[in-house]
């Protein structure tokens, strides 16, 4: 049984219908990619899974149980965590703050997450004390991934990782996400990057317009002469 499992699943905002029917699943410990042009309903088909957006039609199954109507807070107890493309931190509060808030469903004592993720992250350990304000754009993004693994989940939603990163900075957040699903975190990942992402990914799917285009392994995807000259750049 799929871990993750949405079935023509339609979604949108206020009277748009974005998503036409997009079928996905991710199985345990998988690494799945979503590419596919700006404005094709990859983001929309992230927040539909975890409950930002309305489900229209289709469904949702996590763990086995349906999760189209379910309220986020209760999603994410379930153990799936979503980070979104932009405002993902909170700048005022510290790192170690972030993370504190982080774990606000958590009911032991939490310091030791807080550890593992310093053990995981260097960088954050070294700036615990630095409001997330002041990061640079590739900390930002490490610290909004730690402070969702602060709850321990079986499958992490990241929406644009790489977004906006230096090319140099690019490799190190694929390194890390490598790094979480080897201790068997399942990750759905969007990403622009599709080269890099595919060629780490047990699966992919390739969106356009709403609807699901193409779905293979990841270096299945990346061989694929289509793929390459439309997503791939040749």
């Amino acid at each position: 049984m799929a871990l993750l499992k949405a079935s023509n699943v339609v979604a949108g905002y206020g009277g748009t219908e974005i998503l036409h029917g997009v079928s996905i699943k991710v199985n345990a410990g998988d690494v799945v990619t979503i590419i596919g042009p700006n404005g094709c309903g990859k983001s929309t088909l992230m927040k539909a899974i975890v409950g930002l957006v309305s489900v229209w039609a289709g469904s949702v199954h996590f763990r086995g149980v349906d999760i189209s109507d379910q309220d986020p807070e209760q999603t994410v107890r379930n153990g799936l965590c979503y980070v979104p493309q932009t405002d993902n931190v909170f700048p005022s509060m510290t790192i170690r703050e972030n993370l504190e808030i982080g774990a606000f469903v958590r009911r032991d004592n939490h310091q030791f997450r807080i550890d593992e993720m310093f053990d995981l992250f260097p960088d954050l350990r070294r700036s615990a004390r630095r409001k997330a304000g002041t990061l640079s754009g590739g900390q930002r993004q490490m610290l909004a991934i730690a402070r969702a693994l602060m709850l321990d989940p079986v499958l992490l939603l990241l929406d644009e990782p790489t977004a906006g990163l230096a090319p140099a900075l690019v490799e190190g957040v694929f390194k890390r996400i490598q790094d979480i699903n080897s201790t068997g975190v399942a990750i759905l990942l969007v990403e622009q990057n599709a080269r890099d992402s595919l060629r780490m990914s047990d699966r992919g799917y390739v969106l356009s317009g709403g609807v699901n285009q193409l779905q293979d392994t990841g270096p299945a995807l990346l061989d694929n002469p289509e793929v390459g000259r439309v997503y791939l750049g040749g």
